[in-house]
């Protein structure tokens, strides 16, 4: 049985994603991925952006996937994941100068989310770029009702729930939300930078 998971969302998300972070991190080197998934962001995006070292990480349970698909589509600027739960482990780098994560700050619990941009806007340095993908509300307002029956599912689910911009704006400390990008399926990427 193989320990390879799939998700057809990351699919059907790869190439527009790519395209924001081929923009907003062309002056990057070091990046940290926080919640690695599947993995298959990792082994598309990494090969493509060839100047950044990409550096995997996630909760142990998940590793098996990531190193499965890693091993498929290895990359020499590709990583092997690290152990990283927000709020719960260190910092897991010494070296990163932007840090990228997709549809995970609905999954973690309100706290955690508040933990997650404290800690990236304390570990990066000026000038730092930190890109985060997926749901949003705006001004307490659902851009969908699909984003708002997943909400739904998602606290069902025991999740935290799709968070508003202006409720991570305030838990940014020093990060600045230069671009709020809309992206397909009623997501957007929000690319924020440290002075």
């Amino acid at each position: 049985m193989t320990e390879k998971r799939y998700s057809p969302s990351c699919e059907n998300n790869r190439l527009p994603i790519l395209a924001v972070l081929k923009s907003a991190l062309k002056d990057s080197r070091h990046l940290l991925e926080i919640g690695s998934g599947t993995g298959q962001h990792a082994v598309y995006f990494a090969p493509a952006l060839p100047h950044l070292n990409w550096q995997t990480s996630d909760l142990a349970c998940n590793h098996p996937s990531i190193q499965a698909w890693l091993g498929d589509m290895p990359a020499p600027n590709l990583y092997q994941p690290v152990v990283f739960q927000v709020g719960a482990d260190d910092w897991p780098v010494s070296q990163v100068d932007c840090v990228y994560t997709a549809n995970t700050t609905h999954i973690m619990q309100p706290h955690e989310a508040e933990i997650m941009m404290q800690t990236v806007a304390k570990e990066l340095p000026s000038g730092g770029v930190f890109c985060q993908y997926g749901p949003f509300t705006i001004n307490g307002e659902f851009t969908s009702q699909s984003n708002h029956d997943f909400n739904q599912h998602l606290l069902n689910e025991g999740c935290g729930g799709i968070r508003d911009i202006a409720e991570l704006t305030r838990w940014a400390g020093e990060l600045k939300l230069a671009e709020q990008q809309p992206m397909p399926a009623n997501n957007f990427m929000l690319i924020w930078r440290k002075p």
